[in-house]
């Protein structure tokens, strides 16, 4: 993990607060030339407060392309990572440093660089939710949104190390018929959805669709009616005509597809035991209180070693291009 200094010892002082949090935000948005990134994952209020919502391919998407001289991106680490590598020039605040990934942290680079030094005939095709080191490592970046279509177009006579989902890295293998290598990292709250409980809240809404993220357990993907990226499964529930959703994977989305669709039902799947386990608790760090104190201080930023940007650079930019 590379960042600078984390200053930001006011933020825990309520009374220095200003009263219409979103309205100063607003301000200094316009003050510092910022844009506000936020991953469909955080908190409802963090969502309507940002100039673009999406998931980790519509944020890198947007973060390559933007004209702030200033981003400021309410996910975790490796999202504010990924904004900097795509923008050397610019500033990334991140408003907690904490923020980190279950699944990133599955995949320590030592470790990660002695798997990939034993197959060294394998093209490394790492899942964008990893650290920057990893990235570096790797030959081309993915995400859920275009996984499939990666590695559809790499020459099936090459194997290819996949990292750091083994979720996301079987269903590929189920949806293009290649064998993987897999890392066997997972996510800790896609594998804490519970099947014998989705089954029980399938008996109690029976006209309900089950839609899930690849990042789930193969139990649980195979009660889907539709498997996809939280894009995909947000505009897959404005389409489908039912009128009811029981949705496998962080909960954050089912705000954006609340006001999407109001007239339907969206039930949150259940994790396995009687807690929020299926919220994430690294998103659910951020906050607006810290997210108005990081523009306020332009503190937490995220920095990195130019050897390091630059090679992760390459396999985003594949990715991008192969998109």
């Amino acid at each position: 993990m590379f960042t600078t200094t984390f200053s930001y010892q006011n933020s825990a002082r309520s009374d220095s607060l200003p009263r219409d949090l979103v309205t100063e935000i607003q301000r200094l948005k316009r003050e510092l030339n910022a844009v506000i990134l936020a991953h469909y994952y955080q908190d409802p209020d963090i969502q309507d407060v940002a100039d673009y919502l999406g998931d980790s391919l519509g944020l890198a998407r947007q973060a390559a392309t933007t004209n702030a001289e200033v981003i400021v991106f309410a996910g975790v680490h490796f999202m504010a990572e990924t904004a900097k590598i795509l923008n050397p020039e610019k500033q990334v605040l991140l408003p907690d440093l904490n923020a980190g990934c279950s699944l990133a942290d599955s995949c320590p680079p030592d470790a990660f660089a002695a798997f990939k030094a034993q197959h060294p005939d394998h093209l490394v095709v790492s899942y964008i939710n990893c650290t920057a080191a990893i990235k570096a490592m790797s030959d081309i970046i993915c995400t859920s949104s275009n996984a499939v279509k990666i590695v559809s177009q790499i020459d099936r006579d090459q194997p290819i190390l996949f990292a750091p989902d083994r979720n996301l890295g079987r269903y590929v293998m189920e949806q293009t018929g290649r064998e993987l290598l897999l890392w066997q990292g997972t996510c800790m709250v896609h594998e804490t959805f519970s099947e014998k409980k989705l089954v029980q809240l399938q008996t109690q809404h029976p006209a309900a669709e089950v839609i899930a993220h690849p990042e789930c357990e193969p139990a649980v993907l195979r009660h889907a009616r539709y498997i996809g990226s939280t894009t995909a499964l947000l505009n897959y529930a404005q389409q489908s005509p039912s009128s009811a959703f029981i949705v496998a994977t962080e909960p954050g989305i089912i705000h954006q597809m609340q006001k999407a669709a109001p007239h339907k039902q969206f039930i949150p799947a259940p994790p396995l035991n009687q807690c929020a386990c299926n919220e994430c608790p690294h998103m659910r760090l951020n906050t607006l209180e810290k997210l108005y104190w990081a523009m306020r201080q332009r503190s937490p930023e995220i920095t990195l070693p130019e050897e390091v940007r630059l090679a992760a650079l390459r396999p985003i930019q594949r990715m991008l291009a192969m998109s």
